[in-house]
């Protein structure tokens, strides 16, 4: 039993150390991913300077450390690099941890899914933080692969589906429409979609709430502070972002505790 114990807890390790591996290499690519997307540039190139545009060699091209080493200069050029590098690849790397300490430390389907939610979401939430916009190109083709898979590992029924995507979508389709666009964009509308595909009935409906709540939480202290303006644009997607991961992972709770208010 000691040995099969040691054995258990050495294979955990190991499956650690790779996921942390990983997911700094997956941070580095959303890095890569947002910069590319922006200035239009195909993803198979080798990693440059977005300011000399020297390419990099693979020793500056290591997710944190080359960060470090390099004293958060290009080598070439001297010009800084952006805090969002390391931010990024830190924070995939603790999401991805995570995600498999959720999935009881095994290699399976959900976790493959679960991690690629946690890309598309912390790219959707760094894109539109910077330029304000939800792509299509990105939503949509998610939209259409996690309909595929859930369909495929029955991971949510149907109807449960079609319920969740018509709540999620329809929400703001109505505010779209009510508001003539002014509210919202159309990307917020596909986006309400994806989270219906990810989170499923009656969760969708504890994201979206969710979503408002942090996104009170975060705009009233600047309207306070008169660092923004009513009716200034904001990128709410970034808030969607954030409570669609917070409810995939405690949607269930969330909602039983919310529940559990009202009830006496």
């Amino acid at each position: 039993r000691g040995k099969k114990q040691a054995s258990n807890t050495a294979m955990d390790t190991i499956s650690i150390i790779l996921v942390i591996l990983l997911g700094l290499s997956c941070g580095s690519f959303i890095n890569a991913w947002i910069y590319r997307t922006e200035k239009k540039e195909s993803l198979l190139g080798r990693s440059h300077c977005p300011t000399c545009n020297i390419e990099l060699s693979w020793r500056d091209n290591i997710p944190v450390i080359s960060f470090i080493v390099l004293k958060k200069q290009c080598r070439h050029c001297k010009k800084s690099i952006s805090w969002q590098y390391p931010i990024i690849e830190l924070w995939t790397m603790f999401a991805f941890i995570y995600t498999f300490v959720t999935h009881d430390l095994q290699f399976t389907p959900e976790l493959v899914r679960d991690g690629y939610i946690v890309i598309l979401l912390t790219f959707i939430f760094v894109y539109d933080l910077k330029y304000q916009y939800i792509l299509d190109k990105i939503t949509l083709p998610a939209i259409s692969i996690l309909i595929v898979l859930n369909l495929i590992f029955s991971w949510m029924s149907p109807t449960n589906m079609l319920i969740s995507i018509a709540v999620g979508g329809g929400f703001f389709l109505l505010q779209y429409v009510v508001s003539k666009g002014r509210w919202i964009g159309g990307g917020d509308i596909r986006l309400g979609v994806l989270m219906g595909v990810i989170l499923g009935w009656p969760y969708v409906i504890v994201g979206i709430f969710l979503a408002y709540i942090i996104g009170l939480i975060t705009v009233t202290p600047l309207l306070l502070a008169r660092k923004k303006h009513m009716g200034e644009q904001i990128p709410f997607g970034t808030y969607l972002s954030v409570a669609t991961l917070i409810c995939m992972f405690h949607g269930e709770y969330l909602l039983t505790t919310y529940l559990s208010l009202w009830t006496f």
